[in-house]
């Protein structure tokens, strides 16, 4: 009788396991521009300043699908975003965040980087790029962010 009990406890297991597996199958795949949205979510992020481009594109899409409503404030141009995601934090005291796109729109970010971090302002600049496999093939608005960039942040990936 023990032995009947541990071996359809054992198959019912075996079904378990099988249907788990079936359903991660079925999982849809899940994007970096939603995880990125998400990891902001969590993060207490409640506005962002942005202006976007053909590089972040999909990071403005995946804010308007999050349910966390992240206010996504339209500056007319990357350098005004930055200062406006510096004043931001210094009047609130939580994280400034700007999202700009590659190349240009990148190093248009660089002033007020390196000015929030000469006064100490928490911020986090985002901002997109061309594929990997295109880096270091002078690509349309390719620009190397990392390296222009990683003097004047903490943390810089």
């Amino acid at each position: 009788s023990s032995s009947s009990s541990s071996s359809s406890s054992s198959s019912s297991q075996q079904r378990q396991q099988q249907q788990g597996l079936e359903h991660s199958r079925q999982q849809k795949s899940i994007k970096g521009c939603d995880v990125l949205v998400e990891s902001l979510v969590r993060e207490g992020v409640d506005v962002v300043f942005a202006y976007p481009g053909g590089a972040s594109m999909e990071i403005h899409q995946a804010l308007t699908r999050q349910e966390a409503n992240i206010t996504n404030v339209l500056c007319r141009h990357e350098q005004g975003e930055v200062f406006a995601a510096e004043g931001y934090a210094k009047v609130t005291g939580k994280v400034g965040v700007c999202i700009a796109t590659s190349g240009p729109g990148a190093t248009n970010l660089v002033t007020g980087i390196a000015d929030a971090m000469l006064d100490s302002v928490p911020m986090v600049a985002i901002t997109g790029q061309v594929p990997r496999r295109m880096i270091g093939t002078d690509a349309f608005q390719e620009t190397p962010t990392v390296e222009i960039t990683r003097p004047i942040t903490k943390h810089n990936y």
